[in-house]
Order: structure tokens, then sequence, then C-alpha cells
């Protein structure tokens, strides 16, 4: 099964770290995320580009332009494209010759499109700040 891009966990590392590091830099949070620098600066630019962060390059770094409380996680997701076309779950090409296979895809869509709602509502219900709160 394919899982959700790791983009929504990297962004949300990211923007805990700003928050608690502001002005942190690209390098900076790569080493935290321990990945590579190129990946930060796409998962940035995304921020970015929905007016949830503002970087200055060079050693300028990044810094929110949100308060934590005032970001959700569903922004987070959003804002990442967490998933691929929008759709959390997807189907399998299956043999449509096979009674179950012509009707799978219909009646396990209705479903899934619910557990993606309960999902995305559940995202809409925590905050950056509620999340940082947790943090040992």
């Amino acid at each position: 099964m394919k899982q959700i891009s790791t983009r929504f966990s990297i962004a949300v590392h990211t923007l805990s770290l700003i928050a608690f590091s502001p002005n942190c830099t690209g390098d900076f949070i790569a080493g935290s995320v321990n990945t590579n620098p190129v990946v930060i600066r796409r998962i940035m630019g995304m921020l970015k580009k929905v007016g949830l962060v503002d970087v200055r390059p060079g050693v300028g770094g990044a810094s929110l332009l949100k308060d934590p409380s005032q970001i959700t996680l569903l922004d987070v997701y959003r804002a990442v494209n967490a998933t691929e076309e929008n759709q959390l779950f997807r189907i399998h090409d299956p043999n449509f010759a096979c009674p179950v296979g012509r009707n799978i895809e219909q009646v396990l869509q209705a479903e899934l499109k619910d557990a993606q709602s309960v999902l995305e509502q559940r995202l809409a219900q925590t905050t950056l700040d509620q999340l940082i709160g947790k943090f040992k």
C-alpha cells in the first residue's frame, strides 16, 4: 500500500523547528530532519506559496508568517500535497470480467472518501502550537 508522502511529516517537523528556533537556516533544518537541504528547499517553497513561512535567502533563515496556534495540521497537509491528486487511497486495476472486480471500485470509493474526510477533520483540530506543546 502506498503511504502518505513524507512531505507532510517533513513539513510539520520544519514548521515546528522554525517555531522553536526562528530565523533558522535551511541547512539547520535539513540537519534536524536528517535529509538533504534540497528537500527542505522544496518543502519550504510549498509552505511559502500558501503563506505559512517567509524565507530569506542566505543566512536570513525562515520565519513563520502565522502564529503556531493558527496553523493546523490540515493546513500543512494541504500545503504540501501529502496525497496524490487529493486522493488518500488509490484503487488497484481490477478485472472487470469478475463480478467483484467490476463493482469493487464504486463500492469501496465511497467508504474511502468518508475515511479521508474523517482524517482531514481530525487534522483540522490540531494546531502546530498544540503539537509543539507535546514535545518533551
